[in-house]
């Protein structure tokens, strides 16, 4: 399928299409299913660098029909997660392809007085209740994680590698 040509270029122009990795982020907060590391190793190959952090004023939201968060602002509730830095641009680009369209990838500051990078849910299909790793880890993880083999060749292919 072609992309639509964006407004103002003629039609048949060639274009760059944007892309929400031209920021060139260097820290990544992951809140969900990305904390992981049999799901890191599955899609990317490596853990990165990784620290303990924060995001308040954010929550990892249970997503109705879907064993994975999504990260929606929560006045003054905290979101825990890790902070992965080092890492290279074909790791960006894997985990961007991997984090669909649907998320928004945004600056936030963290508890820790560092800010990086998350991919933020829109306000759809967002549960009362806060996602829960360990139901995650216990009931999903090795599946999800399986999943995520399978698919990396095709993440990579996708973003260019």
């Amino acid at each position: 399928m072609q992309e639509p040509t964006p407004a103002g270029y003629p039609v048949g122009a060639h274009y760059a299409v944007p892309s929400r990795l031209d920021a060139r982020p260097t820290a990544l907060f992951v809140y969900g299913t990305l904390q992981f590391e049999a799901v890191l190793v599955g899609l990317i190959g490596r853990v990165p660098e990784a620290q303990p952090a924060t995001a308040l004023g954010w929550r990892a939201a249970a997503l109705a029909g879907r064993v994975y968060p999504g990260l929606v602002p929560a006045l003054g509730a905290p979101a825990s997660g890790l902070l992965l830095t080092s890492m290279s641009e074909r790791e960006w680009r894997v985990l961007d392809t991997f984090e669909d369209d649907r998320y928004d990838l945004r600056r936030l500051d963290l508890s820790c007085g560092s800010d990086a990078w998350a991919y933020v849910w829109p306000d759809e299909e967002v549960q009362a209740e806060d996602w829960d790793a360990g139901e995650f880890q216990d009931r999903h993880l090795q599946e999800y994680a399986a999943r995520c083999v399978r698919i990396a060749p095709e993440l990579a292919a996708r973003a260019g590698y």
